[in-house]
């Protein structure tokens, strides 16, 4: 049954190569994958794995049960235009096109009186590309619980999903996930080079960051004990990382990481604002 599921990728770009092959065999076949990409250098390699392709929309989306839109989102209001003569009602829209508000996406997919309802909004990150990916989604009231069932498998195949209500709290998702893999890469910059300066080398001071944080992480995930039970364990009183932590909380930390998160929260609405003109 999975094998009767066909999908469309409209636009081919590294996201959509990532969802595709975390989708190619496990959801649906290879053979049941179109991509459309203006990019002809790019389709050898969607070939090569089995899949079709096009350089514009074309009747090959009739015929699939899922269409994921994965363009830049000053591109998206053209590209819409042009795949809308193919929609069906039975269409599950999905789109991982960041600025774009669902309620801006249906009403260009329909009609600003009758927009199409059977769409999710979807914010993933850069770690899906491994397969470690954090995806947050959101549903319009068109989509039935199938639909959602069907979604969440989609973007499952490149890591976990989170359901949230909404485009106000994707703009949470933005600045948590979708952003935060940067502010983690920002970290580990600055671990290494504190490691470099207390006397590490760079590969030394590369490894070390990577395990820690790695470690830390899987610890948190696997633990049914608070974030700040497991942070407290590591803290002595008078010892070496309360003199580190003493230091993040003297330079305001925690408040640093709440206004950059606010900031790119904020962003996301401009762009939403932009994009949706």
């Amino acid at each position: 049954m999975k094998n009767e599921l066909s999908i469309a990728f409209i636009g081919g770009g590294n996201m959509a190569a990532a969802l595709a092959s975390g989708l190619a065999g496990k959801v649906c076949a290879a053979g049941s994958i179109h991509v459309i990409d203006i990019n002809q250098d790019a389709h050898a390699a969607w070939q090569a794995r089995g899949m079709t392709t096009a350089t514009a929309p074309d009747e090959a989306l009739a015929r699939a049960r899922v269409w994921v839109f994965a363009v830049k989102p000053q591109n998206m209001k053209d590209v819409v235009a042009s795949t809308r003569q193919w929609l069906r009602d039975d269409t599950l829209v999905v789109s991982v096109a960041a600025g774009i508000r669902a309620d801006t996406l249906a009403a260009w997919l329909g009609t600003p009186e009758a927009p199409f309802g059977r769409l999710v909004r979807c914010m993933p990150n850069t770690p899906a590309l491994v397969g470690a990916g954090t995806t947050g989604l959101a549903a319009l009231g068109g989509v039935s619980e199938a639909d959602r069932e069907l979604a969440a498998r989609l973007l499952s195949s490149v890591g976990d999903v989170v359901w949230v209500d909404g485009d106000a709290a994707l703009d949470g998702v933005t600045a948590l996930s979708g952003s935060g893999p940067a502010y983690v890469f920002l970290f580990l910059e600055a671990l290494v080079a504190g490691g470099q300066k207390v006397g590490l080398t760079a590969e030394q001071a590369k490894r070390l960051a990577l395990g820690t944080l790695a470690g830390a992480t899987r610890l948190a995930a696997e633990s049914s004990e608070p974030l700040s039970t497991l942070r407290e364990r590591v803290t002595s009183k008078g010892g070496t990382t309360a003199a580190a932590l003493d230091a993040f909380g003297a330079a305001g930390f925690a408040g640093i990481v709440e206004e950059a998160m606010a900031a790119a929260a904020r962003r996301s609405r401009e762009l939403a604002e932009e994009f949706g003109k």
